[in-house]
């Protein structure tokens, strides 16, 4: 009839089972360019190992994603957690049809949507609250908390980014500072401010220690800094602040000071305005102040607007 069925056999032994594919293929792309690989392998053996890694990869359908994405919400988790697997497997299915894996011609994740977050958490730090943290730090017995925290407040990197910072990084003629790996796995450029220079001339350079903010004990990166940051927020009253909000606070304080967020995108080394906008938070006096501006342009055209209604001119109507 035409067919060769040896052919076919060939070809359905030629798609790998779901582990396969992770193990073979998977991981090891990832772990060549993405800093965070390990949460992949977390979410892989907590999650999707178990429901699919005897599976062959051409055999997950679409109800299956759906039912798992699904499972992930019923067993009490965010829809965060449950979405990221959805992003997961939407990005292996990808990575399969692009490599030309055998059997992958559609991704069965296509059309399944994201379930809707409403847990996104804005945390800034108004002025006076970035004073008291500052003054907190200061008074660690970490002599280096208060190094790292004013840097990531005045450059808005991220925290590995400023714990694995090296002396050699730094351009302090051309006031760069260059980071070789991002969360991209890409280098980015980032430009020095009056404050942030002042850290960096401030911060003493311990003898044959590349690090800039080294344990001092050791000499290499504080593989964690959580102790000595959770006792200092606390002793501020801003228990609920994250580590990570200091970085919203720095894309906050450009936003409110008049910077664009094409600007703000450069800075926080963002590959897309929408991720940008998620920390474009404007405070309230900013509105109030662009509200203001609206009236003072109708009011130049109206003139003076009546602030009482006595002011008012009394009006007979004709008829």
């Amino acid at each position: 009839m035409g067919d060769d069925p040896l052919a076919s056999k060939r070809a359905l032994k030629a798609v790998p089972s779901f582990a396969e594919f992770i193990d073979s293929q998977y991981l090891p792309h990832v772990k060549a360019y993405k800093r965070s690989w390990q949460t992949d392998v977390s979410l892989l053996r907590n999650h999707l190992l178990p429901r699919f890694g005897k599976t062959y990869l051409d055999q997950i359908t679409r109800q299956d994603i759906v039912k798992m994405h699904a499972d992930r919400k019923d067993s009490g988790a965010a829809a965060g957690s449950a979405n990221r697997l959805l992003i997961m497997m939407r990005y292996i299915f990808n990575l399969a049809i692009r490599w030309d894996v055998a059997g992958i011609t559609t991704n069965p994740t296509k059309n399944v949507p994201l379930m809707p977050e409403h847990n996104k958490r804005e945390r800034y730090l108004r002025h006076d609250e970035a004073r008291s943290l500052y003054e907190s730090v200061c008074r660690s017995p970490n002599p280096m908390l208060k190094q790292i925290v004013a840097m990531l407040i005045l450059t808005g990197c991220r925290k590995r980014e400023v714990l694995d910072a090296k002396w050699e990084d730094f351009d302090f003629e051309r006031r760069l500072w260059r980071i070789p790996t991002t969360k991209l796995g890409k280098p980015r450029h980032v430009p020095l401010s009056d404050g942030a220079l002042s850290i960096l001339q401030n911060t003493p350079r311990l003898d044959k220690c590349p690090w800039v903010f080294a344990n001092r004990k050791t000499k290499k990166p504080f593989v964690s800094i959580f102790s000595a940051w959770d006792t200092a927020r606390r002793k501020a009253g801003l228990a609920d602040v994250r580590i990570h909000d200091l970085r919203h606070s720095f894309a906050s304080l450009l936003i409110n000071s008049g910077r664009s967020l094409y600007e703000v995108q450069k800075l926080l080394g963002h590959t897309q305005i929408k991720t940008t906008q998620r920390y474009a938070h404007l405070a309230p006096e900013t509105l109030l102040e662009a509200t203001n501006a609206a009236t003072r342009a109708v009011g130049s055209v109206m003139g003076v607007m009546p602030s009482n209604v006595v002011d008012v001119p009394l009006v007979i109507a004709q008829g």
